[in-house]
């Protein structure tokens, strides 16, 4: 109930401070010559700056550089915090990152990430988190020694920090300069190690991070085998009752599985009836990649006729009617390795998928259009084997 009760006094305070237009006056105060005033209007546009409209209205009135001159001040650590606080929610914008971009922001924040109080830390990589989303700042980070900072701060233990320091070393990995920086630096097993933390938020954070870094890894499959008792971790955490924790695992799996000597190890662990078990849920970000899990998993042994015995079909099928076109795809897919068996061919047909895939065969996605009429091609091929066998 408290946090409830503090949430809607927060989304008040940020209707009330953009209605009154103290955006304004709190940007005109980060020039002032009193410090304490600096850091109470810095603060304000931190706790406000997780609404869009605040966030512009910031950039608007010519916020962002003062708060980016306020970054050279960093003897005095709460307004440094409240600073840093405030860019972090405001490079949530792509277009205020841009003018960090042009302040040399980044390159100020890259110069702090040392020796500084967590609470600050936390907001400094938070900030360079967002920065990440786009590929140039990324090579800015590469560029001006950011990487071994923000690796290093992967053994750390505050849940916060580490929440956001996956968050940026995984965006920093999808590109494959940094990754070789990375996994010099060991942080690939860093980020695994992070999947035993016992705080959800920490292990789907650092689950998400691992999968740009196998995908931009030089030998990825060697790389994910270097890590001993590190597949049957993640298979474990298909057991994890927090959406987000499996829906980031699920990707990671999505990866492994194209090796196929790891593809083997996880199906010994019993990644099939663990997949299929979670196959039930409403949750489309799940689902997507739940299915790219499935339909990757396909592709060894048996475990295709697994996933039919462990009732992972019918579910899949009923995916096809969210509203959702990415879990359409990821499930067109997977019902397409699904179809390769007989047994699921009829569990699909019983289950009407049919004319739902019809409707997706005239879809302007190549990928789900090709999915969508293999899967129908296997089920009419077996309609007419069986049709053939029946009247000769």
């Amino acid at each position: 109930f408290k946090s409830t009760a503090e949430n809607l006094l927060f989304s008040s305070y940020r209707l009330a401070i953009r209605t009154e237009g103290m955006i304004e006056n709190l940007v005109k105060n980060l020039s002032s010559e009193h410090e304490e005033l600096q850091m109470h209007c810095a603060s304000a546009i931190f706790k406000c700056a997780e609404d869009k409209e605040t966030r512009d209205l910031v950039r608007q009135h010519g916020g962002l550089q003062p708060l980016s001159v306020l970054l050279g001040n960093s003897e005095n650590k709460q307004l440094l915090a409240a600073v840093t606080g405030a860019i972090w929610k405001c490079a949530i914008s792509g277009e205020n990152v841009s003018k960090f971009r042009e302040y040399k922001t980044i390159e100020a924040l890259v110069g702090l990430l040392s020796d500084q109080p967590e609470e600050v830390l936390v907001n400094i990589v938070g900030a360079l988190g967002e920065c990440c989303q786009e590929q140039i700042n990324r090579t800015i980070i590469r560029k001006c020694g950011g990487i071994p900072p923000l690796v290093k701060l992967l053994t750390g233990t505050d849940q916060a920090l580490l929440v956001n320091v996956t968050k940026a070393v995984g965006a920093c990995a999808t590109e494959p300069e940094n990754m070789t920086i990375i996994d010099r630096l060991d942080g690939v097993r860093l980020l695994w190690s992070l999947l035993k933390n016992p705080n959800p938020d920490v292990q789907a954070s650092a689950a998400w991070a691992i999968c740009p870094c196998i995908e931009n890894a030089k030998d990825a499959g060697e790389m994910v085998r270097s890590f001993v008792g590190g597949l049957e971790l993640i298979v474990n955490l298909l057991k994890s009752k927090n959406k987000e924790v499996l829906a980031s695992v699920c990707a990671a799996i999505t990866n492994i599985a194209k090796d196929e000597e790891n593809l083997a190890v996880i199906t010994d662990h019993g990644v099939v009836p663990l997949l299929s078990k979670l196959a039930n849920t409403n949750n489309d970000k799940l689902r997507r990649h739940l299915a790219e899990a499935v339909s990757n998993c396909c592709m060894w042994g048996s475990n295709r006729v697994t996933f039919g015995e462990t009732k992972a079909v019918a579910p899949l099928v009923r995916y096809l009617k969210s509203n959702d076109p990415s879990v359409h795809r990821a499930t067109a897919q997977a019902l397409y390795q699904l179809s390769e068996d007989p047994n699921n061919c009829i569990t699909m047909h019983e289950n009407g998928v049919v004319k739902l895939l019809l409707a997706m065969v005239g879809s302007t996605d190549e990928t789900l259009q090709e999915a969508a009429a293999g899967c129908i091609a296997n089920i009419r091929r077996l309609a007419l084997a069986t049709e053939k066998a029946k009247y000769g």
